[in-house]
């Protein structure tokens, strides 16, 4: 299963991070979520140890989806050394996610 980052360890789990982090901005409404969801949380299974992959409820938790402008979602952004470096909005195949992961790797 992929984290369940808040804004409360968004920080800690995200930008001070040494491994590339996958973050699927998502909510329980959301269909469209519902579909990325297992595909998250089966990379976030394949890639254990090298890279991060976690959820952010955008329902729960605003700041850092305001922060880094997700106006849609799912919106899923990948970061490297704190800063974004890979942006898909909406439903994307499992490739698109996982090679932008082994780009960083």
């Amino acid at each position: 299963m992929a984290l369940e980052i808040t804004d409360a360890n968004f920080e800690e789990t995200v930008l001070k991070s040494d491994k590339p982090v996958v973050v699927d901005f998502w909510a329980a409404w959301c269909g469209p979520c519902r579909m990325v969801g297992p595909i998250i949380d089966q990379i976030s299974e394949e890639y254990a140890g090298k890279a991060v992959v976690g959820k952010v409820d955008v329902d729960a938790n605003q700041e850092f989806a305001a922060k880094y402008g997700v106006r849609n979602i799912p919106t899923v952004l990948v970061f490297q050394n704190g800063e974004v470096v890979g942006r898909q909005v909406g439903v994307a195949p499992k490739n698109a996610y996982t090679d932008a992961i082994d780009a960083l790797l």
